[in-house]
């Protein structure tokens, strides 16, 4: 039993050690060492830049060497943990655990963690100064991408258009080496020193496709002007084609990434969740997504109501003259003065980090008139917070709203 028990236990605690280290959770330890290790490898890679500079080397020598083995130390401690939590990583989670390990250990993250802290340990064996391995020590900048949404999302898109992108390397390669082909036949009599070989020509092939154009070889004969002009036109056309590629791979995975999102927000609603796929996607084209931060006021007090609000996640505070109600997963506000055409009489604020669908006054009257379900459920809602006394409604609700009865919700006219 007690076995068992260390067992359940040393399972949390490696489950828990891999959430905090790989983002899963959003609670303040994990922010507190994701924001520590962001730190701590800005901080080491500005050592290793002002380490360059002989005045500040001789200044400040031990203060560089401690932060590069105070960096080491705590990055040689998360690449273990990560080794150690390989197992209960997703793409791992169908090995065993030495197979989830050495998995991990192959990857390509984790190459580039052993590589930053590498030199250290390999001048403890051989008689080395730091500064040879410069490079590696550079790597760890690359730790970031682990940190950021946006660097993850651009290698998934290189990765997921690698073979568009070899392509296009395949033809740029071929647009230097025929550029430097005939360059060569051109130019050798005249310029032998810059190319009287197609190896010697292939660098004022490079630096013209590129349109860099440093100006230390240039072509003196008619065939050679001729051939560069041509080359310089090649440049724009092949150097754009990777450009291109990457934008819009790069701008159809930010949308997908925000449909996906958007579906799950509307999905997870109450209201919708009864709804079929059709429908959710009619949805989806009048709601618009948005986070909410905690402590920011969605809904001030004496503005014109323009929308109404579900909450797909979080949870908000209404603001009453008499009291504060809050609203949590599935409710939603501002429907009552929306119909009303009131003005909003309570101020609405995210108690924590929020996530709201909004629905413009427009795009209600229009879903209502082609989801009549949807505003049965929210003329309800509506016409049961009407009913309640003062100091129990729920909402931007005041006595000129409730002065007049719920107004069907439909298309105006």
């Amino acid at each position: 039993m007690i076995r068992g028990d260390r067992r359940h236990w040393y399972f949390r605690l490696r489950r828990r050690v891999h959430v905090i280290l790989d983002g899963g959770a959003h609670d303040r330890v994990t922010r507190f060492v994701h924001r520590a290790l962001i730190a701590l490898v800005a901080l080491s890679v500005l050592s290793v830049i002002l380490e360059s500079v002989p005045e500040y080397d001789r200044k400040f020598h031990a203060l560089f060497h401690f932060v590069e083995y105070f960096a080491v130390t705590i990055f040689s401690i998360e690449y273990l943990l990560r080794l150690w939590c390989a197992p209960d990583h997703t793409p791992y989670s169908d090995r065993s655990a030495t197979g989830a390990r050495l998995a991990f250990i192959a990857s390509g993250s984790a190459i580039v963690d052993l590589l930053t802290i590498l030199p250290v340990y390999l001048s403890f064996f051989f008689a080395a100064d730091l500064r040879v391995f410069i490079i590696l020590r550079l790597l760890r900048f690359f730790k970031l991408a682990r940190y950021s949404a946006g660097i993850r999302t651009l290698v998934a898109v290189m990765e997921a258009e690698r073979k568009a992108l070899v392509a296009t390397g395949i033809l740029l390669f071929g647009a230097v080496l025929f550029s430097a082909s005939a360059i060569h036949i051109a130019e050798h009599d005249a310029q032998p020193e810059n190319f009287g070989s197609i190896p010697a020509a292939m660098w004022w092939a490079i630096v013209t496709i590129t349109t860099v154009g440093y100006g230390d070889v240039t072509p003196l004969t008619l065939a050679g002007r001729m051939i560069a002009s041509a080359t310089m036109v090649i440049g724009y056309v092949m150097l754009g084609l990777p450009v291109g590629i990457v934008a819009t791979a790069f701008a159809e995975e930010i949308h997908r990434r925000e449909f996906v999102v958007t579906w799950s927000m509307v999905a997870s609603v109450p209201l919708f969740r009864s709804l079929d796929a059709t429908a959710i996607a009619e949805i989806m084209r009048y709601l618009n997504a948005q986070s909410i931060p905690a402590g920011t006021l969605i809904v001030r007090r004496g503005d014109m109501a323009q929308s109404m609000y579900f909450i797909a996640e979080g949870e908000v505070e209404v603001e009453l003259p008499s009291e504060s109600v809050r609203l949590g997963v599935g409710q939603f506000f501002g429907e009552i003065a929306v119909l009303h055409q009131t003005l909003r009489t309570a101020n609405v604020r995210a108690v924590e980090p929020t996530k709201l669908l909004i629905l413009d006054a427009y795009d209600l009257q229009t879903l209502v008139s082609r989801n009549p379900a949807i505003g049965d459920a929210i003329r309800e809602v509506a016409a049961g917070r009407s009913e309640l006394a003062p100091e129990e409604r729920h909402g931007d609700m005041i006595e000129a709203e409730l002065e007049t009865q719920a107004a069907p919700i439909g298309p105006e006219g």
